[in-house]
């Protein structure tokens, strides 16, 4: 027993002498001591926290080489490869991590708007809310700087770029229809409602090479990843009629709404400035089925709609209205998954389809168009540290375009295109430190239809200058095929290139946001024709170039006044192109100078409502009068539209809505058409280009039904 007890002290004493001594201090790169730090060997329970001054010592039992382990919030943890008895006395320098809130973010060219945005200039509460938008995405994105309203499109117009010039991807994959049918000087809305939306990304410019086949800009829709509840809502409007229910169940949930639109009542109580034979017509109805994995989450999206009108429109080149009849029917679904799987690894893959069928009667001809679109893309992410990350993958594009333009005599002219694009890109996200980053790629695709490989790097990078500001610069070059109406009669082109530079400034702290962006976009390639319109019998060639440069500013502020947000945003552009038919390179008839939108949203809690107003301003935009010698030499009056909305709660789940847009009833002018020939004295008469209506009426009641007895449907309004 007693040899025993002296074994006992023998290994006692031993351990006791045998124990090293681990000591230091804990700084940052200032060299200002860190307190509170966790130091310990890894794998062991042996360590310490750095006291007031960053210093530290323990003691351990471990021996030869180690892992020495220090963190702390918002720095990075570093883990150093030591030898135990000769770390004595050692200085440790943390860095700042990366992935703090307050880190800086690349925002040149991008507007974010979501909960998940880092730093959101809108959100998508006001997506819906924003005055004269009726609830339609681009018209809300219109009040951004650098968008141009072309009253008479109601399309996407970026930076001196034309419609087509934007892509729309809806959970990452393109849509090729984003926009619905029309015919000439009749204004169309995004096929997209927001209701199924948590959050956009508009880039203006400069965007990632994730994203190709866009010459000026590219707008992401996401899909809400999970419903709050379920519940059901109930539309009753002085245009239709809406239906949505979402369904939630443990790891799975579908979303479903549809809407039936029918503005005969409207036009019957509003004078309209178009000879209607049928007012506009469409049923839509839009779904989501979401599926969590343990690692990952499934979205499946589809969204269909049918519409049709006929008017009779007026020509000037004929006594008589030529009457136009269109009917659409559009389907579009994707599939998306996204995921994480073996070391810091992320996968998205996805797939969708698009199908546009279009019937247009014009007197007693007819044309017929179908067009047949998939995108499948593939993208794997890696997270090597903390500061690097590294994105690649690839996309197919496929399109199909079939035209049939069928004359009253019988004869039968058919057109169109096949193409299939193939693209990979790579890309790193460099953050050097909390305050510097960079993200560099480059992408190169594939064009069968064009027999063409392009190649264009892309860089943007961002410093922070203080904690609530930073600069932010982007370059990178951007190809597009031709549009549509140019393939359809021939494939001897090339694509159009643009190069964007941006420098961007911007300001974001406790409801305000200030941004200030400068840029110049280089145009080259772009494809001219010989005739008075693109037809089966011109002669195309890319000879055409052009530039646009300018300023934008946009300021929010939802602090200074209680119950008030409001933003303005203002947009200087000079842009010219000699493109298409031009004799010279001149400003293009879709581009106005000068814009600024002043929004406004006001809650009144003893009225429980919120009213809004929006007011859009433009200076005149350019016009060819083939009176005058020089070529777009006119310019029409400025537009101004001042809109108004009221949304009213009943109770907390039924809201009562009225908006009108142009309420002072402004005469607008959208540009002219002229006669192809001169009359008898030599003069070229001319029509005014007016909006459809001098102004629009809304009323709808809104009612939300679910568990929580406090949501309704304000976020959609």
């Amino acid at each position: 027993m007693k040899s025993l007890f002296t074994f006992a002290i023998l290994i006692l004493t031993f351990s006791v002498f045998s124990q090293a001594t681990i000591s230091g201090k804990v700084v940052d790169k200032k060299k200002l001591p860190i307190p509170g730090a966790n130091i310990f060997i890894e794998g062991t329970y042996d360590g310490a926290t750095s006291n007031e001054n960053g210093d530290f010592n323990f003691t351990t039992s471990a021996t030869g080489n180690q892992v020495l382990v220090v963190s702390f919030l918002s720095y990075e943890t570093s883990k150093i490869a030591i030898t135990v008895l000769n770390y004595q006395n050692q200085t440790i320098i943390l860095k700042e991590s990366v992935n703090t809130l307050d880190a800086v973010v690349i925002t040149a060219g991008t507007f974010e708007a979501g909960e998940k945005a880092r730093v959101s200039v809108l959100k998508p509460l006001d997506i819906v809310t924003t005055a004269g938008s009726a609830g339609d995405i681009v018209a809300a994105l219109q009040t951004l700087p650098g968008t141009q309203t072309v009253g008479e499109s109601g399309r996407l117009f970026v930076r001196g770029g034309e419609a087509e010039e934007t892509q729309t991807f809806v959970d990452g994959i393109r849509v090729a229809q984003p926009y619905g049918s029309t015919t000439q000087n009749l204004p169309t809305r995004g096929r997209f409602s927001p209701f199924l939306f948590s959050g956009i990304s508009f880039s203006t410019g400069g965007y990632s090479a994730e994203y190709g086949d866009a010459l000026s800009s590219v707008l992401l829709l996401n899909t809400q990843n999970e419903p709050d509840q379920n519940k059901t809502e109930i539309s009753l409007m002085t245009v239709g009629l809406g239906l949505g229910n979402t369904q939630k169940w443990n790891k799975s949930s579908l979303s479903v709404n549809a809407a039936y639109i029918d503005l005969a009542p409207y036009q019957f109580a509003v004078p309209q400035n178009l000879d209607w034979n049928r007012a506009f017509q469409s049923l839509s109805g839009e779904t989501v089925y979401r599926y969590k994995f343990n690692s990952g989450l499934l979205k499946v999206y589809a969204a269909f709609d049918a519409s049709k009108f006929d008017l009779n429109q007026e020509n000037i080149n004929q006594i008589e209205k030529t009457r136009v009849n269109l009917n659409n029917n559009n389907f579009y679904a994707n599939a998306s998954y996204k995921g994480k799987f073996g070391n810091n690894w992320e996968i998205f893959s996805g797939l969708s389809y698009g199908y546009s069928q279009n019937k247009v009667g014009i007197d007693f001809n007819a044309i017929k168009n179908i067009e047949n679109a998939s995108h499948m893309k593939l993208k794997f992410k890696k997270s090597i540290s903390e500061r690097v990350k590294l994105s690649f993958g690839g996309d197919y594009f496929i399109t199909k375009f079939d035209e049939d333009f069928i004359q009253n005599s019988g004869n039968k002219f058919t057109s169109g295109y096949d193409t299939n694009i193939a693209a990979v890109y790579a890309e790193a996200d460099i953050f050097f430190s909390r305050d510097f980053a960079l993200k560099a790629g480059f992408r190169t695709s594939n064009n069968d239809l064009l027999k063409e490989t392009t190649f264009s790097p892309r860089v943007s990078m961002a410093y922070k200058l203080a904690a609530n500001s930073q600069f932010s610069l982007a370059y990178g070059d951007f190809n597009q095929a031709p549009k549509q109406d140019f393939l359809k009669y021939t494939s001897n082109l090339d694509s159009e290139r643009a190069s964007h530079y941006i420098l961007n400034y911007q300001f974001s702290k406790d409801k305000q946001t200030f941004r200030a962006e400068t840029y110049l976009k280089q145009y080259n390639d772009l494809v001219k024709f010989d005739t008075q319109n693109a037809q089966f019998n011109s002669v195309f060639d890319n000879s055409g170039s052009g530039y646009a440069k300018g300023l934008d500013l946009f300021w929010r502020d939802g602090k200074n006044i209680k119950n008030l947000e409001y933003w303005l945003s203002y947009s200087y552009i000079d842009t010219k192109r000699d493109y298409r038919n031009f004799p010279d390179k001149v400003t293009p008839s879709f581009v106005a100078d000068h814009n600024l939108s002043f929004v406004t949203k006001y809650w009144i809690k003893d009225w429980k409502s919120q009213i809004g107003f929006t007011h859009s301003f433009a200076s005149g935009r350019p016009y060819n009068n083939p009176n005058e010698t020089q070529f777009m030499n006119g310019k029409t009056k400025s537009y101004n539209n001042l809109s108004f909305n009221w949304a009213y709660l009943l109770t907390s789940q039924k809201i009562l809505y009225f908006s009108v847009s142009n309420m002072l009833g402004t005469q607008n002018v959208f540009g002219y058409e002229y006669a192809n020939n001169p009359d008898a004295t030599g003069v070229y008469n001319r029509r005014t280009i007016t909006p459809t209506a001098d102004r629009f009426f809304f009323v709808g009641f809104f009612w939300t039904i679910s568990n929580n007895k406090k949501d309704n449907q304000l976020n959609n309004l």
